[in-house]
């Protein structure tokens, strides 16, 4: 298998996307409304990355009810899906990266636990010429990462075996997905999780550059 050949599942948020000043605005909104004190950027790096739920329910205190985690996390998705555009947009490099490879005509995928909504919308405005294939995010008919469930489905879509695919992401939620489905784990080193503990929960390599991440799909 190689870079030209693989079938390539990218995770969205710190991968593709800086999505943390949006993510960060509207969830410390919604913790103000329930009246809780907001969190910086660092902290909500640290949130990012298990779906909405788990961001909100580490943004709030521990042993927080159910009930609350649910009206913070309504009140986050409800003002998110106005505002994230003031606070999303592609890292540097990854549009002509993006653009390189959908010239090979190889199969491309998103694959991401933000809600599945937001996904596709933020994926059809920021990538438009890009041609991913599926573009699946949080959906109750697939456990969320790192369960390999919905990897493996793409590849099913695909007529792909696993271990002919690449799973590329910035976190260890990404390496465990890539793991538990059998496929070519690809982590970066820009997004929200440090480099130590990916290389520490056995990443064979961090990337840490955008140009590093081309010239290891194939580009010089």
């Amino acid at each position: 298998m190689t870079p030209t050949t693989a079938g390539l599942i990218f995770d969205l948020d710190g991968t593709l996307i800086d999505s943390l000043p949006g993510i960060a605005a509207s969830l410390n909104r919604s913790l103000e409304r329930q009246g809780f004190d907001p969190h910086g950027h660092p902290d909500v790096r640290r949130f990012i990355g298990n779906g909405s739920y788990e961001l909100c329910r580490r943004a709030l205190p521990e042993d927080s009810p159910h009930e609350l985690i649910l009206a913070v996390e309504e009140g986050f998705k409800q003002d998110y899906a106005h505002t994230w555009p003031e606070g999303t947009a592609p890292y540097p490099g990854i549009p002509e990266l993006l653009d390189q490879l959908a010239v090979r005509k190889q199969p491309l995928a998103i694959l991401s636990n933000k809600p599945h909504p937001f996904t596709v919308e933020i994926v059809a405005r920021l990538f438009p010429r890009i041609p991913f294939d599926p573009v699946t995010g949080q959906r109750e008919d697939l456990r969320r990462k790192p369960f390999p469930d919905a990897a493996l489905w793409i590849a099913r879509k695909w007529d792909l075996e696993p271990n002919a695919c690449w799973f590329i992401g910035d976190s260890t939620v990404d390496l465990e997905t890539a793991r538990a489905a059998g496929m070519k784990p690809v982590i970066t080193a820009w997004g929200y999780h440090d480099p130590a503990a990916l290389l520490e929960a056995g990443a064979a390599q961090v990337l840490e550059k955008v140009s590093d991440l081309a010239a290891v799909l194939g580009f010089p």
